[in-house]
């Protein structure tokens, strides 16, 4: 597995990196050929040959689709170009629209019914307003058939993911050096089909100046500092949790208990009122269940310094309760982890919440639980997210199914692999869990709410269509096997360390 953080670059950090490149003695010219020829590649590659239409617009999604349909032409293809308006003059597309020399037509929708495969290179990601006129006919009239896209469907914004006005699916998308955010963001990436990343001979040293801070969720991200024990650790150094259950929903608490515990967490205290205490205890051998009848009793289990996270919310009932053990939590300056009720609760007052949190906090909000905190916040998913963060003074995971996670600093990961079957109850319970676990072993909060929000999709994937919740963290040691064999785990040691006695009762 690569080990490179793999970026995702805005439109405007692209172009920054196109202009260094030229300015490194690559032309302009070059990047154009290499780009044409490795989607013709990759048309070739999935396709049988077939008569084929390249739409090409005036700027450099256009110089492309020239080279795609010459090098498609020159391997015997039958292909036609289609201009929706002439190259920019003095430009790199006019100099590959006068190596063309195939047959070339107005690009109109009657053009589309000459052919069965369409290269869509109207318009690249860095397209700002929507398509109207002939353009967004024309974008009509392919809705529905077999597209190749040239670096995003046309219509589709590079930085959102959002539509244009208008956009048709295409069956694969074609893009260069780097992904951008609407590759990953929805519905940009139901648009772009398969998407492939091709190398046109950009150096990466590029990047060194743009130092990006969007990336897309990889083991690539965050192996370095994933807590791998060492030969001589014991429970104490690995953490420990503590978690807050409810009365009535147990089932929240206890899936997040396994979670935590599973992911590597030393030892997971689960506290709850005494009359729930049977049914948690029931749960699982390794989980200690501690009474916590009022805030005094939970100050007291706070008070144990080996327990240096706490996971508040999930099924704990959003009260007056709740709050002040948010509230008892972060005064003993444990990380937190804040799900569910522990967010609901905040609803009406969400700056008391912020006033007291750093980024050692994470908050794991749904997209309502988001607008109940953040109700001014607009955008799409990746502004809101890094918005939320920056006011909140924390980590935010915006769960979906495209899940955000943000940094106070701007620094954003976007997860593209979690399958639709996780949507199911109590997943968010488990995501929380693994996020607390890895914290307590002392990994940085932005890192491990990737690796979370990483894993806890791996998992899904792992047990497939038809899993409920409970079957996420059994699948945990096979997906952390599997993900050692292929990529290097870090050595990073947890942060606190203890080597007292345990307490009586516990494990």
């Amino acid at each position: 597995m690569a080990t490179e953080i793999e970026a995702l670059l805005t439109c405007a950090e692209m172009a920054a990196a196109d202009k260094a490149a030229i300015a490194s003695g690559v032309a302009g010219t070059s990047l154009m050929e290499a780009a044409g020829a490795a989607v013709a590649r990759h048309v070739a590659a999935r396709f049988k040959r077939q008569h084929t239409l390249v739409l090409c617009g005036p700027g450099n999604n256009g110089g492309d689709g020239y080279v795609v349909a010459r090098h498609l032409a020159a391997a015997g293809w039958p292909v036609n170009v289609a201009e929706l308006s002439p190259p920019r003059a003095g430009s790199d597309a006019e100099h590959m629209a006068t190596l063309w020399t195939g047959p070339t037509e107005a690009a109109e929708p009657a053009a589309l019914a000459r052919a069965t495969l369409f290269v869509d290179a109207l318009f690249g990601a860095g397209l700002s307003r929507p398509l109207d006129g002939r353009a967004a006919e024309l974008v009509a009239a392919l809705v529905g058939r077999k597209i190749v896209a040239i670096d995003v469907p046309s219509g589709v914004a590079g930085d959102t993911g959002d539509v244009l006005g208008i956009a048709a699916a295409a069956a694969l998308t074609v893009t260069f050096f780097r992904r951008k955010p609407g590759h990953l963001l929805y519905p940009g990436r139901a648009l772009c089909g398969e998407t492939v990343v091709a190398d046109i001979g950009m150096p990466a040293t590029v990047l060194d100046t743009i130092v990006p801070t969007a990336f897309r969720n990889a083991p690539s991200l965050w192996a370095e500092v994933f807590p791998v024990p060492s030969a001589d650790a014991n429970k104490y150094t690995r953490g420990q949790v503590l978690v807050v259950g409810g009365a009535a929903m147990t089932g929240a608490a206890r899936l997040a208990a396994r979670a935590a515990a599973r992911i590597g967490a030393g030892l997971v205290t689960l506290a709850s009122p005494t009359a729930a205490l049977p049914i948690y205890a029931a749960d699982f051998a390794a989980l200690i269940v501690r009474p916590m009848d009022g805030l005094g009793e939970f100050s007291a289990l706070l008070a144990d310094r080996r327990r240096n996270c706490v996971l508040l919310g999930p099924g704990n009932g959003a009260d007056a309760a709740c709050r002040a053990r948010v509230g008892a939590s972060l005064a003993a300056g444990k990380k937190c982890v804040l799900d569910a009720d522990a967010l609901t609760v905040f609803a009406d007052a969400p700056g008391a919440l912020f006033a007291r949190l750093t980024p050692e906090a994470v908050l794991t909000p749904h997209d309502g639980e988001f607008k109940r905190l953040f109700p001014d916040l607009v955008g799409n998913r990746l502004q809101r997210a890094r918005a939320a963060a920056a006011r909140a003074n924390a980590v935010v995971l915006l769960k979906g199914a495209d899940t955000v996670v943000a940094h106070p600093d701007g620094r954003a990961s976007i997860c593209d692999t979690a399958p639709p079957f996780l949507a199911t109850a109590g997943a968010g319970d488990v995501l929380a869990g693994l996020v607390a676990g890895l914290l307590a072993q002392g990994m940085p909060s932005f890192e491990a709410t990737s690796a979370a929000v990483y894993l806890h999709a791996a998992c899904a994937l792992t047990a497939g269509p038809g899993l409920v919740a409970d079957d996420l963290a059994a699948c945990l040691p096979r997906v952390l096997a599997e993900l050692a064999a292929k990529t290097h785990l870090g050595t990073a040691k947890p942060t606190d360390s203890f080597d007292f006695p345990s307490e009586s009762g516990s494990a």
